[in-house]
């Protein structure tokens, strides 16, 4: 019972660690968004927090339900690639909100999007609850994904030019 508390406030804590690193990074990231040009079907800024926030609970649960039977040796592909893919959902607000690079922030989002893919099958695999709780992440990113390009092609000034 204790070691696998201990894992669930592990992965929450790196999970919320990565998410941390994104907000530090979006401080000022009302401002900037709310002066792009968005297409219509953008969401509103508020929308974000709230997402997200559900969205890290949900991958951190899903991360500690395949740790748990073995711990991180027990499927190292699998939560290795996880991992990684915190790296990359981390650096997109830094490479879009801080360094106002559109075109390296939409490169890694299409990694970030291949990651949680390949990521969520292999959990799938291990516990099938597991991959199900990644698949609204997927959605959020897939979504995020067509916003983020359509943004930087709404705003080469600011963002870079479109490819």
């Amino acid at each position: 019972m204790k070691r696998n508390l201990l894992g669930l406030l592990g992965w929450g804590a790196l999970v919320f660690a990565a998410a941390g690193i994104g907000a530090w990074a979006s401080i000022d990231a009302g401002n900037f968004y709310l002066g792009l040009v968005r297409p219509a079907w953008a969401p509103p800024a508020t929308w974000f927090g709230p997402v997200w926030t559900i969205l890290y609970i949900m991958m951190a649960l899903a991360a500690w339900l395949v740790w748990r039977p073995g711990g991180f040796w027990g499927a190292p592909v699998s939560l290795g690639l996880f991992v990684l893919q915190l790296a990359f959902n981390a650096a997109w607000s830094w490479l879009f909100f801080v360094r106002h690079w559109g075109a390296l922030a939409f490169l890694d989002i299409l990694v970030l999007w291949v990651l949680i893919a390949v990521t969520a099958a292999l959990f799938w695999r291990r516990r099938p609850l597991a991959g199900a709780l990644l698949l609204p992440y997927l959605g959020w990113v897939s979504f995020a994904l067509a916003l983020s390009r359509a943004v930087w092609r709404l705003n080469p000034a600011l963002l870079g030019g479109g490819v």
